[in-house]
């Protein structure tokens, strides 16, 4: 196991292959093994040098006491941190989710480091209008707020799967309705294992306050980009549109059939698309070409 400390903060990575290297971020309650359990780790790692981080708050990350840094531009500051600590000059950056808000936002200021970025299941807002819709998203009653800070709260690991495969919301439904979807569930079943709950309630408090998709900023973007996602990821659609549109060289991929999980729900789609967007960055440059 691999740590890096700055300040107050332990921060978990993992750091396998040879190649040009990619810094891989992860989405909320996940960590490193979204990329590893899926094989994206292994395989990148034959042709790359794949550092892998638990973003703060998460996985094997640790925070000693305020501040927790939990906001967006300080997380952003981590990639530097990070591949500074590894004598990293320029990097490849790939991401899911809320790392992906992250790494988006890291390119908005800093694409000059960056020899592509890769966001997946993503948007450049940090609350995606999905939930500003009355059609999609109704505030929660004092009660659902205490039920939900209850079911966070709970000691068994096996309830709280429970609950999530009962209710799996707007983010697992494709995966819960997934044939083969075990081995799906036991990866997710390991991301709450290696978390604690009170410490991502405390960051969903901090991080998600930016409504504004910052489409000028957008075109700031100056390295290649890949905006992936599944047809289902009803969250992040119309959000990759918006970075589809506006950031200047990009690969725009929807794959068909799956939804906000592409990593799990269909890794080997996902390999493909990652390394065949690597590949043509290679050759020339571009995103597409």
């Amino acid at each position: 196991m691999t740590f890096f400390e700055f300040k107050n903060v332990n921060m978990y990575y993992e750091d396998v292959g040879k190649g040009e290297p990619i810094i891989a971020i992860h989405g909320l309650m996940e960590d490193t093994t979204y990329w590893s359990e899926t094989g994206v780790t292994s395989k990148l790692a034959e042709n790359y040098r794949v550092i892998s981080m638990d973003m703060r708050g998460h996985g094997r990350t640790v925070i000693e006491g305020e501040p927790f840094g939990f906001d967006v531009e300080t997380m952003a500051g981590d990639f530097d941190l990070l591949a500074d600590h590894l004598g990293i000059d320029r990097f490849h950056l790939l991401s899911h989710a809320t790392g992906g808000m992250i790494a988006v936002r890291y390119a908005m200021a800093r694409s000059d480091r960056l020899l592509s970025v890769m966001l997946t299941d993503t948007g450049s807002a940090t609350i995606p209008e999905f939930y500003l819709n009355p059609a999609n998203y109704k505030p929660p009653t004092k009660e659902e707020i205490e039920e939900y800070i209850n079911w966070m709260l709970n000691p068994s690991i096996e309830e709280r799967m429970q609950g999530i495969r009962a209710n799996p919301g707007e983010y697992l439904f494709k995966m819960a309705e997934h044939p083969n979807n075990e081995r799906m569930w036991k990866i997710y079943e390991g991301f709450l294992r290696r978390q604690d709950a009170k410490v991502i309630m405390k960051f969903r408090e901090v991080f998600y306050t930016d409504i504004n998709p910052r489409p000028r900023k957008l075109r700031n973007i100056k390295c290649p980009t890949l905006i992936l996602l599944g047809e289902h990821d009803i969250v992040f659609y119309e959000p990759s549109e918006i970075m589809a549109k506006e950031i200047p060289d990009n690969r725009h991929v929807i794959l068909d059939g799956i939804g906000h999980m592409t990593a799990i729900e269909d890794p080997k789609r996902t390999i493909e698309e990652i390394l065949k967007f690597l590949e043509n960055v290679k050759k020339t440059g571009k995103a597409n070409g």
